[in-house]
């Protein structure tokens, strides 16, 4: 992809024929399609250069060219409207249609979409085509500097939530597939929640069947590397058996080895972390280091990178002695 000089753009749409229609026409558009998000927002010719060139002086400005009928474009678009949210405006984003903005898509020489430019400091720096999964996202902002922002105070503390009940989430999003079969991201939603409610087998089929854009994103790959866990759960005891099982005889270790799998698929990563290590601080090589494996695979799959430091510090201190 050509990397060219913004000014050279600037110049280009400077004598680019926007004549008094067209002008307002363009006016029109950007008050109608502006989304109500502070961090994503419809781009314009009209309206391009104070939007994204002079506020990318002082925020990055992630360029999305997308389309109506682009079928990648679906996709993208709502992982990086997502991002742009994470983010709490360490980036803003900036979506030009290409069939109504065909100056903008010229200017900066589309030739396909989905296609994604960085502009930073007044200049385009980087860019690629096509959709990519939102670790390969992540992983293109932070090569530029880009780490996700503070939330602000009234984000930081929102009231506590009640838990989401995970059979009520099936519930829900069978319905939503069921309104919505083409939107493959409610799939992907499903099969996560029905992997906490234990239906192992089903989230695989759902899994297997994702498009390649959605079967490398992040939560698909956690949710298979969970179905390794899933499988030692076929004809375990549910997790009240477990629990009384290990209330008897604290020393039953493989009661607690399942209960910390169970846990662990249904959400309660640290519950199933402390089973673990209890296991390691008892007996450390019992079941051929099967403490030491979980754990291993457990922070493979976690998210909370402060939930697994502490954890494989207290491994390490256990395995030290």
């Amino acid at each position: 992809m050509t990397i060219f000089d913004v000014n050279y753009f600037l110049h280009r749409l400077a004598i680019a024929t926007f004549v008094a229609i067209y002008w307002a026409m363009s006016l029109t558009d950007h008050a109608m399609n502006q989304t109500t998000s502070p961090h994503v927002f419809d781009a314009t010719a009209a309206h391009f250069e104070e939007e994204v060139i002079r506020r990318s002086m002082e925020t990055p400005v992630l360029v999305d060219f997308w389309a109506e009928w682009c079928g990648p474009c679906k996709t993208l678009g709502p992982l990086l409207e997502k991002l742009a949210a994470d983010f709490h405006g360490a980036f803003v984003l900036a979506k030009v249609d290409v069939d109504k903005q065909q100056e903008l898509a010229a200017a900066f020489q589309i030739r396909s979409v989905p296609t994604v430019m960085l502009v930073k400091g007044g200049q385009l720096v980087d860019g690629f085509p096509g959709a990519l999964p939102e670790g390969q996202l992540r992983e293109f902002l932070k090569h530029h500097g880009i780490e996700p922002a503070d939330a602000p105070a009234e984000e930081a503390a929102p009231a506590e939530a009640a838990p989401l009940d995970p059979h009520q989430e099936v519930v829900r999003l069978r319905k939503a597939v069921e309104a919505e079969p083409d939107k493959e991201e409610h799939k992907l939603d499903l099969a996560l929640a029905l992997l906490q409610t234990g239906s192992a087998s089903e989230a695989e089929q759902l899994l297997d069947r994702l498009p390649a854009n959605l079967a490398t994103d992040d939560r698909a790959i956690k949710a298979r590397a969970k179905l390794g866990f899933a499988a030692l759960l076929v004809d375990a005891p549910p997790a009240e058996v477990l629990q009384a099982a290990i209330a008897a005889e604290p020393g039953d270790l493989r009661a607690r080895h399942l209960l910390g799998v169970r846990q662990l698929v249904a959400g309660d990563a640290e519950a199933g972390l402390t089973q673990f290590i209890e296991i390691l601080r008892r007996d450390r090589k019992y079941g051929d280091d099967l403490a030491r494996k979980s754990l291993i695979d457990a922070f493979r799959v976690l998210d909370d990178d402060e939930l697994v430091g502490r954890y494989r510090r207290q491994m390490s201190a256990l395995l030290l002695v």
